[in-house]
């Protein structure tokens, strides 16, 4: 069974952000098309960006292809035990220089590029993972970056499946433990630090 994890939430939110999570249980058999990775990068690629800079950029591997293999390898044995499922991976890359020089909130730029090709795996009935356990260094080697284009995140994305096709247990258990965040009044502030704005 696959699990649904809707976020519960003080007021109702967009249905999009409320069902994303990030599951590692992923459904092999099931690919990741061309046009779903298209729309995955289009919703990228209009995030907005401090000045229009645009510093995202994403290394792009379809399961099956060597890209996919090259980024596999990058990541930690953790995320390998179970990214290897994925139709697709990804590494998102933050450009840090431009024609005028450095670009300013570079990594920001990336986080929200990132968050609208999360949400938008979740429009297309896919989930996504990111990632920091995956080597940099291995990265850049492999896909023979410029100086300026640091990897930030790793990102997982393909079709759920039922928790039990992870190996252990405890992964399991986690994939069907309760989402939890911070109550609104310890999240949002008013007049000073800690008086709730709720």
């Amino acid at each position: 069974m696959i699990v649904r994890k809707p976020a519960v939430t003080s007021v109702p939110i967009a249905s999009l952000m409320a069902e994303r999570w990030s599951p590692r249980a992923l459904d092999a058999s099931v690919p990741v098309t061309q046009d779903q990775v298209r729309a995955l990068l289009e919703a990228a690629r209009w995030a907005p960006s401090f000045g229009n800079t645009q510093p995202a950029r994403y290394l792009v591997g379809l399961r099956g292809t060597p890209s996919f293999d090259a980024i596999l390898s990058t990541l930690n044995s953790g995320n390998r035990a179970w990214a290897h499922r994925a139709g697709l991976l990804l590494i998102g890359v933050m450009v840090t220089t431009n024609e005028k020089g450095s670009v300013p909130y570079a990594e920001y730029g990336l986080g929200l590029a990132s968050e609208n090709l999360v949400l938008q795996a979740v429009e297309l009935g896919l989930v996504a993972h990111q990632m920091a356990g995956f080597s940099a260094d291995a990265v850049r080697s492999a896909f023979s970056l410029p100086a300026d284009a640091v990897p930030k995140v790793a990102i997982a994305v393909g079709s759920p499946a039922p928790p039990d096709v992870l190996e252990e247990d405890w992964r399991v258990e986690r994939e069907k433990s309760e989402r939890v965040r911070l109550p609104l009044e310890e999240f949002a502030f008013t007049d000073q630090w800690g008086t709730a704005a709720f």
